[in-house]
């Protein structure tokens, strides 16, 4: 995962958390957390990338809607993310603003 901006990583985490991950479910997520607008020219070139590097799959819904699924690729690269980050925060109170 070391090599993905940290928009792909949220990206990777956001298709973790939807039950239903499709191109308009993963943008609404995006903008609420991002507090802005998420343009298609970002989110959909993006989401190619992480299928180009078998993070996760992509499949037609319908004529208009792409899912996307988690690879166990996918999986693999957050369970490890998740290990990385635990050596540093487990145990330790993250201050407050």
């Amino acid at each position: 995962m070391h090599d993905l901006t940290g928009f792909q990583r949220d990206l990777l985490y956001t298709i973790t958390g939807l039950d239903e991950p499709h191109g308009l479910a993963i943008k609404e997520e995006m903008e609420e957390y991002y507090e802005t607008d998420v343009h298609h020219g970002r989110l959909y070139p993006n989401l190619d990338t992480m299928a180009d590097k078998d993070l996760v799959n992509k499949s037609m819904k319908d004529r208009r809607t792409n899912e996307y699924e988690l690879t166990d690729r996918g999986r693999r690269e957050i369970k490890d993310r998740a290990e990385w980050e635990d050596q540093y925060l487990a145990g330790r109170e993250i201050p407050r603003p």
